[in-house]
């Protein structure tokens, strides 16, 4: 699951893997309310035994397909060193840094797929995909397709890829996007790609792509529906159902139902794949451990939310000074024990 930055964990500061913090302290700081926070119910349906994990679709060796997705793949996590964005971020407030996920969010996936046109050779390196290009397609689903157009004035469709941007200084400290799609709706190749990114100088800069969570889109709809059906934990005699499309097959068109709808979801949670435990726990808790100018993201994060929600900077101020100086002495009163403890057994050594 997720883990406490070290920030926090230092200076004793709330915090929580869905961003929502709960502050007290000199002055009583400002609480934020859970986005979206769940409703859910917290009883276990009952005893019965889960069914087996769905796995990830098992792909024929010899359809080229195949050695394309495994290139892509390795193109994928190095994408870091590939990605350029030439612009400059500057003069945006720091308890308004969030919004950039917004204002940037369609650039960033943009220059994700521009980055794959340009490393071409590296996932078509034998020319077995002449005239292919990635191609966003807006308002459906997935957002970028691999495609070319034939003779006959169609196109043709090599593999498709969700994408979704991250920024890691937004409030909610993990990726907030919904993916309800449809299992039947994704084809075995495609893939759900998650880049994080973040700027250079952390309040302004160029934006500077971490490496990115891949997986299989099909798998990832199954097992978003296999935890919301069999893992959570709801009051006997919720509707755990799932109501599918018929006729869901990949790469709708953009009027075609491709979307599961939960039977019941008083909080607004189905498709919140980051909140699903067994899917991005480990990507999130290390895109939270890059370290920028010498800090981790985790604690960039929580220093930025203590001063949001139009929170008094004297109370702020003196909220931090209070828990530096308790963690000092608590520190202190720490050394003093294990000096101790050293003096003993050094006493009890000579004495012996």
């Amino acid at each position: 699951m997720f883990t406490r930055p070290a920030f926090t964990r230092s200076l004793g500061l709330p915090w929580s893997p869905t961003g929502v913090t709960t502050s007290s302290g000199p002055g009583q700081l400002p609480q934020r309310e859970a986005a979206e926070a769940s409703a859910e119910p917290t009883v276990a349906v009952d005893d019965a035994p889960s069914p087996e994990p769905p796995g990830a679709p098992e792909l024929d060796a010899t359809d080229p397909r195949t050695a394309l997705r495994e290139r892509l793949l390795t193109v994928l996590l190095g994408l870091p060193a590939y990605f350029e964005f030439n612009n400059h971020v500057a003069g945006v407030e720091a308890t308004d840094l969030h919004a950039l996920n917004t204002l940037l969010g369609a650039s960033i996936e943009g220059q994700v797929v521009k980055a794959l046109n340009q490393q071409r050779k590296l996932w078509d390196p034998d020319d077995e995909w002449l005239g292919y290009t990635f191609e966003r397609q807006s308002q459906r689903f997935p957002d970028v397709l691999l495609t070319r157009k034939n003779g006959v004035g169609g196109t043709e469709i090599a593999l498709g890829i969700e994408l979704k941007g991250w920024f890691l200084l937004a409030k909610e400290g993990v990726p907030r996007f919904r993916f309800a799609t449809t299992p039947a709706a994704c084809a075995d190749h495609d893939l759900l790609v998650v880049v994080p990114w973040y700027l250079d100088n952390v309040l302004s800069g160029s934006p500077v792509a971490g490496e990115p969570w891949v997986r299989s889109a099909r798998w990832a709809a199954e097992y978003r529906n296999y935890y919301w059906q069999h893992l959570r934990k709801v009051k006997d005699g919720v509707d755990v159902s799932i109501d599918h499309p018929e006729g869901a097959r990949p790469y709708p068109s953009k009027d075609a139902p491709s979307l599961d709808a939960p039977g019941y979801d008083k909080g607004g949670n189905f498709g919140r794949v980051a909140r699903t435990p067994g899917l991005m726990d480990e990507f999130i808790r290390s895109s939270n451990d890059l370290e920028v100018l010498g800090i981790r993201i985790g604690d960039w994060n929580a220093f930025l939310r203590i001063h949001s929600d139009q929170a008094n900077l004297d109370d702020v101020s003196e909220y931090l000074a209070a828990e530096l100086r308790r963690v000092i002495g608590d520190h202190a009163a720490g050394k003093a024990e294990q000096l101790a403890s050293a003096i003993k057994q050094l006493l009890a050594a000579w004495e012996g």
